[in-house]
């Protein structure tokens, strides 16, 4: 989607000088965001607006914090997964790769599969290239957080992001921190002109649905945040039980896109796996850790 071109431009950051050298942008109009994990500007490529993110370096994150997101992540060799577990330099260096490279690859399986993400264009040193996802007017999109909803447009949008989580999941991939911190609320062409719809960003984080342990929890939990905020403009929905029943139609291998979904999830009544629940008890336990230790770092 093209932006107006309105914007004059800054010094462009150390970071994307290779990108203009190697003329993959011509220009960086702005910065657009700086967060925990990357510098997000706004940049002109041809006639084009797109952003572009900059991942932090390896030593500006924690990789504690982590653990249950690359559990089972593909690395390229066993040089390389030794050194990742060791910890040494050359081993946070490849696991930042990793990091970077898991949100490239799940933005452009996303796409594929019709997930509405920011569409990729690059990734080169470090640097993510992607669609910038503007409102009605051109402008960059608001996050939901700082968006207020009738009970209508939350019902909608709720019914929208559901629909995604189900694709997402079906192309094997949970997004693992899914909230309205990051999902834009972005604008594309409609049968009768531009509609207002959410935009699932931010998915570093993504997990591999089959093959990490902590997957249900994570999908779970992303249901749970959608449930929650949406649940304030409209509060019928905070009696649904969306996420067991996604996950229970994935686990029996009847999931898909067009399911008809009805926020109910009956639980069996059975003997209690033990094992499973000091599991939940022990993410719960670590989870919390981790959150004592940002807060601390935040301090």
């Amino acid at each position: 989607m093209q932006v107006p071109c309105k914007m004059g431009h800054m010094k462009p950051p150390k970071r994307l000088q290779s990108l203009i050298e190697e003329g993959l942008i011509d220009t960086v109009v702005r910065q657009l965001m700086s967060g925990k994990e990357a510098m997000v500007y706004v940049v002109r490529c041809g006639d084009e607006t797109r952003c572009a993110k900059v991942y932090k370096e390896a030593t500006e994150r924690s990789f504690r914090q982590a653990v249950d997101y690359t559990e089972n992540r593909k690395v390229k060799n066993t040089r390389q997964a030794r050194a990742m577990a060791k910890g040494t330099r050359f081993g946070r260096q490849a696991q930042e790769a990793a990091w970077q490279s898991a949100e490239v690859d799940a933005l452009y399986r996303l796409a594929a599969a019709g997930v509405r993400v920011p569409k990729p264009h690059n990734f080169c040193d470090g640097v993510l290239l992607m669609e910038l996802v503007t409102d009605e007017h051109g402008d960059a999109a608001p996050r939901l957080n700082d968006v207020e909803f009738t009970p209508e447009q939350a019902r909608t949008h709720h019914g929208t992001l559901l629909i995604e989580v189900v694709r997402m999941l079906c192309a094997g991939v949970v997004h693992g921190d899914l909230s309205e911190f990051n999902i834009l609320l972005g604008s594309e062409q409609g049968v009768d002109g531009p509609v207002m719809g959410p935009v699932i960003i931010d998915l570093p984080q993504a997990v591999d649905a089959a093959g990490n342990n902590h997957a249900k929890r994570m999908l779970l939990r992303d249901v749970d945040n959608l449930r929650g905020f949406f649940g304030r403009f409209a509060p019928e929905l905070l009696h649904t039980d969306f996420g067991l029943e996604i996950w229970g139609l994935y686990e029996r291998g009847v999931l898909d896109p067009e399911v008809l979904l009805t926020g109910r999830f009956e639980r069996k009544v059975g003997a209690v796996d033990v094992g499973g629940v000091m599991r939940e008890i022990d993410d719960a336990r670590a989870e919390e850790a981790a959150r004592r230790v940002r807060m601390q770092a935040v301090g």
